[in-house]
């Protein structure tokens, strides 16, 4: 326990350097409530598929408030930063209240298949109640998903490694409730059931990694948790530089078929600075994220330590393949420069490095395992102000071409 709290202590250190030092949008998180108004020196795919087709715009007519959103999305990329899959993306959007108080709840389904044996099936929800005083966020997946491990720490080489196979049901159900501006506090349900589980190779999972729970053929973890929420990220209505914190306490107590009682610890934080604010149409932007993620007790299974890549959104460590690095403990920072190119938003970049260190083969800080990247930016909807971003990523023994709709963070 003593050094977990050492862990917590030296976090909570680097965060306040961080938030002396040091935004994005993160709609899979806090869906943004403002549109931008001026939009006509903004170009986006939109325009450009009206000059391709020769779609004439209609009389300008007074704009009413749009209730119901929806888009659809096919696109191919490597869910878990390995491989090749195709993906679609279907998103509906619903306002519960007035646009000027209230943030587009939305739903957001995006199945995949890599053409061999890995597909998931994700269902994402953010309901806010009018005026923001309720935020119900939800994480469904089932997935197959055979996918490399190296065991725990960082003593394995990257071809040190072996292949595991299993399902898993995800089930996270939260609500939380408004404070005061900003701050958001609650509860929610959390599963991760894994089952099926088998390893390519002479050895089970329990030799190969040294670690006693959760390397059965099933693991389960079943608990609650204390979330607190503060997000004060650049809008329309609001112009404060802008941070983002996200903690989570999860208990999972025996008697809810847990093999131990165990806890875990998530802080998630996450600045944004405009480079150049007076050009508020043009984006200028240094972003910054880091998080601590740390399993309190024994007991925690295999799969659901903390691992690279499997953050809540599963966003992190570009650049590393997912699951590289696991262990008790699991620290993170990430920088971003973001930039348009042309005048007119179509076309931007960014330029990215992450860093990350685990516990489980040492100490924790002892061992650093960076990554390096760059990518392209395409405006898919200036009215939204959403991007298509292209990322190349490189690390020790790894790289990935990344293909997201919206940033990274």
């Amino acid at each position: 326990m003593m050094y977990n709290i050492k862990n917590l202590l030296l976090y909570i250190l680097f965060c306040f350097i961080s938030c002396v030092l040091m935004a994005q949008n993160s709609p899979n998180t806090m869906p943004q409530t403002v549109l931008v108004k001026d939009t006509s020196a903004q170009r986006d795919l939109i325009d450009v598929a009206k000059d391709v087709f020769n779609i004439k715009p209609g009389k300008l007519r007074e704009e009413r408030e749009k209730k119901i959103y929806f888009t659809f999305l096919p696109f191919s990329a490597a869910p878990g930063g390995t491989g090749r899959a195709l993906i679609t993306s279907t998103t509906a959007g619903i306002y519960l209240g007035s646009r000027k108080n209230t943030n587009k709840s939305s739903a957001t389904f995006t199945p995949y298949w890599n053409f061999k044996k890995r597909f998931g099936l994700p269902l994402r929800t953010n309901i806010w109640f009018p005026r923001n005083a309720w935020y119900i966020p939800g994480d469904i997946r089932f997935l197959v998903y055979p996918q490399y491990t190296w065991g725990l720490g960082s003593k394995n080489d990257y071809k040190e490694r072996t292949l595991v196979s299993y399902k898993y049901i995800r089930f996270y159900q939260h609500g939380l409730r408004r404070i005061k501006p900003y701050f958001y506090a609650g509860i929610g349900y959390n599963l991760d059931y894994h089952f099926g589980i088998s390893i390519d190779d002479t050895i089970n999972l329990q030799k190969f990694t040294g670690y006693d729970y959760g390397t059965g053929r099933n693991s389960l973890s079943n608990g609650f948790s204390l979330n607190l929420l503060y997000d004060s990220r650049n809008n329309d209505l609001n112009l404060l530089p802008g941070i983002y914190v996200n903690a989570m306490y999860r208990i999972n107590p025996g008697f809810m078929g847990n093999d131990k009682d165990w806890r875990s610890l998530y802080i998630d934080v996450r600045k944004y600075i405009r480079v150049n604010p007076n050009r508020r149409n043009q984006q200028n932007l240094l972003a910054l994220w880091s998080y601590f993620w740390t399993a309190l007790d024994e007991g925690a299974p295999y799969l659901d330590l903390p691992s690279t890549g499997w953050d809540p959104h599963n966003r992190s460590a570009r650049g590393i393949d997912q699951n590289r690095y696991r262990g008790r403990s699991l620290f993170y920072l990430e920088s971003e420069y973001r930039r348009d190119i042309t005048r007119n938003g179509l076309f931007g970049f960014a330029v990215f490095s992450n860093i990350n260190s685990v516990s489980g083969s040492g100490t924790l800080f002892t061992s650093w395992h960076p990554a390096v990247g760059a990518g392209l930016r395409i405006k898919f909807s200036k009215v939204s102000n959403t991007n298509i971003a292209i990322d190349y990523g490189v690390s020790n023994g790894f790289k990935a071409l990344i293909l997201n709709i919206s940033e990274a963070f």
